[in-house]
C-alpha cells in the first residue's frame, strides 16, 4: 500500500492508498477539504471535530442521494462483475478513515 501526504483544512495527514488509487483519493481529499472549508468559512462552527462531523454528514447525504451505483452490463463480459459496495459500506469505510486521520494528531479541537 502506498502512502500519500495530503492536507485537509490546513492539517497534513499521511494516508494509506492502494496502488492506482491516488487520483481517487486526491478527489476524495479535495471534496472533504472543500466541504470542511465551506463549513468553517460559514463562521458558525470553529471546532475541527464538529466541522469534520458536519462535512461527513453532508458528503454522506450527497452519496445517499445518488443511490446505488448502476453500471450498464458489458456484452463482452462472460462473468458478472461483483456488486459494488453499498453506499452504507462505502460511508462506513470513509468515516473510519476520517476518524483514524483526525485521531493521529491527538488534538481534535
Amino acid at each position: 500500500m502506498k502512502q500519500m501526504e495530503v492536507s485537509i483544512l490546513g492539517q497534513v495527514y499521511v494516508l494509506g492508498c492502494p496502488e492506482g488509487g491516488e487520483a481517487l483519493l486526491a478527489r476524495a481529499v479535495a471534496a472533504v477539504d472543500r466541504e470542511m472549508s465551506n463549513i468553517r468559512d460559514g463562521g458558525k462552527v470553529r471546532a475541527r471535530e464538529r466541522i469534520a462531523v458536519l462535512a461527513a454528514l453532508n458528503l454522506a447525504y450527497q452519496l445517499a442521494e445518488q443511490g446505488p451505483a448502476k453500471a450498464a452490463p458489458d456484452a463482452s463480459d462472460t462473468q458478472a462483475d461483483p456488486a459494488p459496495a453499498p453506499p452504507s459500506a462505502q460511508l462506513a469505510s470513509l468515516v473510519a478513515r476520517l476518524d483514524a486521520a483526525l485521531n493521529e494528531d491527538g488534538q481534535l479541537l
